[in-house]
Formats: structure tokens, sequence, C-alpha cells
């Protein structure tokens, strides 16, 4: 009886912390699927970023394309690795957020790279 209450305890933290994740994502990714998915399409969002070599696609490009399908996926289709990218996701946004340039950004790299991300500073709610 005590393992199988362990194990439903044990259960019971993981969704827990499934939900947290599943919130900050939320919180943080402010783009609707299709508006990320147009975003991903422009030139801008192709030019900024972190490339491990020329030519190549930018990490935060990259997450986009996965962002997408995040947000298209079931809680219960979740794998651990989604739930890590969801990690990096919120991370990689506060981290950006707390860097915000002065003045108008709408035209930036600062912004761009972020929209990457799924997340659009200049959104509102």
């Amino acid at each position: 009886m005590a393992t199988s209450s362990r194990s439903a305890r044990a259960h019971a933290d993981a969704d827990a912390k499934t939900d947290d994740v599943l919130s900050d994502f939320k919180a943080a990714v402010n783009m609707t699927p299709s508006q990320l998915e147009r975003w991903l399409q422009t030139e801008e969002s192709r030019t900024v970023g972190f490339k491990g070599a020329p030519g190549k696609e930018s990490v935060g490009h990259a997450s986009g394309r996965r962002i997408v399908r995040l947000l298209g996926k079931d809680r219960e289709a979740l794998t651990t690795g989604d739930l890590a990218h969801m990690r990096k996701v919120v991370g990689y946004v506060h981290r950006h957020l707390a860097q915000r340039p002065a003045g108008n950004v709408r035209d930036t790299p600062w912004r761009q790279s972020l929209m990457n991300w799924g997340h659009d500073p200049l959104k509102r709610s």
C-alpha cells in the first residue's frame, strides 16, 4: 500500500509540475500558432538570431517552428522533451524581456528575435 500511495503522490507531483510548465509557457508565448507561422515566413524572422554557421537556420527560428507544433498538441501527447523545450522558451523570453532596449522597439532585432520564440512584446493581451 505504501508503494501505491508513493506512486500516486509522485504522479500528482508530476502533474502539478506539468501544469506549472504549461501555465508559464502559455504566459510567455503570446502569439497564436497562425500569427507565429506567418511571422516565421518573413525575411526578418530568418535574419535575426544565433546561427551555428552562415546560411543555417537560427536557433530561435527553429524554436518557433517547434512552438507552433507544441501549441497544437494535447497535454497528454506532450513528451518530456516537449516540456523541456517549453521551459527553455519561458527562460529565453524572460531573459530577453529583461534586456529591452530604450526607445521604439517595433523594427528592432530584439523584438524580432522574441517573436521567433513566440512572444511579441508589442502585442496587447
